[in-house]
């Protein structure tokens, strides 16, 4: 086929802007002008329309367009870079090194994992390498992984920093960069790592920049980076998550909150569940606690290497895991069909991470349930999720385990609706690491409790337990390594 020739320019234009908050697009990939070997493993994986991120990334990046672009999760951004990026290796080399032609940057392991899939998966047809540098892999792997030509180079900001000091990797060939999640790099203070990568790259690279946020910070980094890029922005945040209903249950203290917890994963109409914590201790405590209960929990998070984490994913994707108790850096890009529920058992710290969590459950179409444990003094939380994503969440009790408080009335949502503090009752069914790399969350619902201390010290797979009586869930937050 003709080689495409993508133009990259060097002299500013102002950026066009696209909007679309539709679900239905009239394109086919077909029509897009991929790659026949491309677009065969797209139809072989039973993929026949783009979805509207797709649709309109898809030309743009082909037109040789570096490009800002915001949707939300679950739209299919991981296809939209990686079929244009596919289509460029299709083509020879224009530098001859064994660098990399694509570089993608993620903040997360289990993203890096999920690009480097649907790179393997939708270029089966095409002679290629798709190589993953994270942390908690050996260094001699890596290093023999890049000691033969590389096309595409999936990295977390931290571990590929570490390789560019030891001079082992040459950007020369480099003709693409992506910026994944860009936002949530940031926020974990990858931004210096992020400008350094870049800066160690050719200036005639194209530049790809996915983010739920295309505005303030993110929008300078842009500045920075991007020349003359187009923006495209699909599905506003408050359009999310029609089919997943969202529950709001007040607590009184850690023990009011444990019971509230072990009552909802005894719902027989539970398939599997995804809990957060705040921290990583919490989440080694918590899923200690819960198999103590009998329940089938493991934990993840950021301090198990990548072989424990895969394991523990490969666990609940075959059903031998009913709940997982993770923290926000470690679920990010988890996509387990079978997960029904998504319970906050610590809120998150931003907003933003709120539609990420409950993002987890409800793929693909179906439906699913979002419960947040808070306390009385979490309202003012509360309202800047409820302002973040435009949707109130309504307050929801168990007979017999009501909290002993009255719940503050709280203003309009930002609809002109109460604010859903009325109670219902729910169907009636049965800490102090941070994580993040470099910033992390910290609870904004813990208490002071004599919860007692559990047994139990059964490993589940891909997780190292401490013995049982080394730690009390619900203990203060101040000590031990943060």
């Amino acid at each position: 086929m003709p080689r495409t020739r993508f133009v990259l320019n060097t002299f500013k234009e102002q950026i066009v802007s696209i909007e679309n908050t539709t679900t239905e697009t009239s394109a086919s990939f077909a029509t897009l002008g991929l790659n026949p070997a491309i677009l065969k493993a797209v139809e072989e994986s039973g993929y026949t329309t783009p979805t509207p991120i797709q649709a309109q990334a898809i030309p743009e990046v082909l037109a040789g367009h570096d490009l800002m672009a915001s949707a939300q999760t679950g739209t299919g951004k991981t296809a939209a870079f990686i079929l244009p990026a596919l289509h460029r290796i299709a083509e020879p080399p224009v530098v001859r090194s064994k660098g990399p032609r694509v570089l993608v940057l993620t903040p997360t392991r289990e993203l890096a994992q999920q690009v480097s899939d649907a790179a393997a998966k939708y270029g089966k047809n095409m002679r290629l390498k798709v190589v993953s540098i994270l942390g908690g892999m050996p260094y001699p792997l890596q290093n023999k992984l890049l000691s033969s030509p590389v096309d595409i180079l999936v990295a977390t900001p931290g571990r590929l920093i570490d390789h560019i000091e030891r001079g082992r990797i040459d950007f020369s060939r480099l003709e693409m960069l992506v910026l994944d999640e860009a936002d949530r790099m940031l926020d974990m203070g990858f931004i210096d790592d992020v400008e350094r990568i870049a800066a160690a790259t050719p200036a005639t690279r194209q530049t790809l920049l996915f983010s739920a946020t295309l505005d303030g910070v993110i929008g300078n980094l842009a500045n920075r980076l991007l020349k003359s890029p187009k923006r495209i922005t699909v599905a506003a945040q408050k359009a999310r998550h029609e089919n997943i209903e969202q529950r709001l249950m007040y607590v009184d203290d850690m023990a009011h909150k444990n019971r509230l917890l072990d009552h909802l994963l005894r719902d027989t109409e539970l398939s599997q569940a995804l809990v957060f914590t705040a921290t990583k201790r919490d989440a080694d405590d918590l899923a200690d606690n819960l198999m103590a209960q009998g329940h089938s929990a493991a934990a993840l998070h950021g301090d198990m290497s990548q072989r424990e984490r895969n394991r523990t994913l490969l666990s609940m994707r075959r059903g031998q895991v009913r709940v997982l108790v993770a923290t926000d850096v470690a679920a990010r890009g988890i996509d387990v069909a079978g997960i029904s529920h998504v319970i906050n058992f610590d809120l998150p710290k931003f907003a933003e991470d709120y539609v990420h969590r409950i993002g987890r459950t409800g793929r693909a179409g179906a439906s699913g349930i979002a419960v947040s444990f808070a306390s009385n003094r979490d309202t003012p939380h509360l309202k800047k999720i409820e302002r973040f994503t435009g949707h109130s969440i309504a307050a929801h009790t168990i007979a017999g385990m009501e909290p002993r408080f009255k719940p503050r009335p709280q203003p309009a949502s930002p609809r002109g609706k109460p604010g859903g503090f009325s109670r219902h009752t729910a169907p009636d069914s049965r800490h102090a690491r941070p994580e993040g790399g470099r910033r992390e969350g910290h609870s904004h619902n813990r208490f002071d409790s004599s919860a007692p201390r559990h047994g139990g010290n059964t490993a589940t797979p891909g997780q190292t337990r401490r013995p049982a009586s080394s730690f009390t869930l619900g203990r203060g937050h101040n000590s031990g390594n943060r």
